[in-house]
């Protein structure tokens, strides 16, 4: 770790899940970003597409055409959002609710390997570690803020 900036290892580590659930995903006629929205609509009520893109962390215009590739297939539904009149509330169809399932279980696999590998304590360190790095960059205080002096890093 001592050459690679913490940036790096992020991307690096990204990369190869992104990796490994698209190579998965595959062998069901899917992708990761299906997956991933699969997961984030509620099986019986329905999700606001607001609600996905946010919760992916996908621009809308890149989730248009996710879910437009999704109705295609026959994985979700539109309907008008009867609570928004402006808005559409996203369903799954009965075999988008199959492929959700599958995506749940490739998703539970992965954490299960992960912790079965890692002890308890790593992982929480890890989580404590992204949490706070997430906190820096929603905080913007890496590059809007004066630099951190050296004392105030160790916490």
């Amino acid at each position: 770790m001592k050459d690679k900036t913490i940036d790096y290892v992020l991307r690096a580590t990204w990369q190869a899940v992104s990796r490994m659930y698209n190579e998965e995903a595959t062998k069901y006629g899917g992708s990761m970003a299906v997956g991933f929205a699969l997961l984030s609509i509620d099986k019986e009520e329905g999700t606001p597409s607001t609600f996905i893109s946010s919760r992916m962390g996908m621009e809308p215009t890149s989730l248009t055409r996710t879910l437009k590739s999704m109705e295609e297939k026959g994985l979700i539904y539109r309907r008008p959002n009867p609570a928004d009149g402006r808005g559409v509330l996203i369903y799954l169809t009965e075999e988008g609710k199959e492929k959700r399932e599958l995506s749940k279980q490739t998703v539970l696999k992965f954490n299960e390997t992960v912790r079965n590998n890692i002890s308890e304590e790593k992982l929480n360190h890890f989580l404590e570690v992204t949490e706070i790095i997430n906190e820096l960059i929603q905080d913007k205080k890496i590059y809007n803020q004066p630099e951190v002096l050296n004392d105030e890093k160790s916490n």
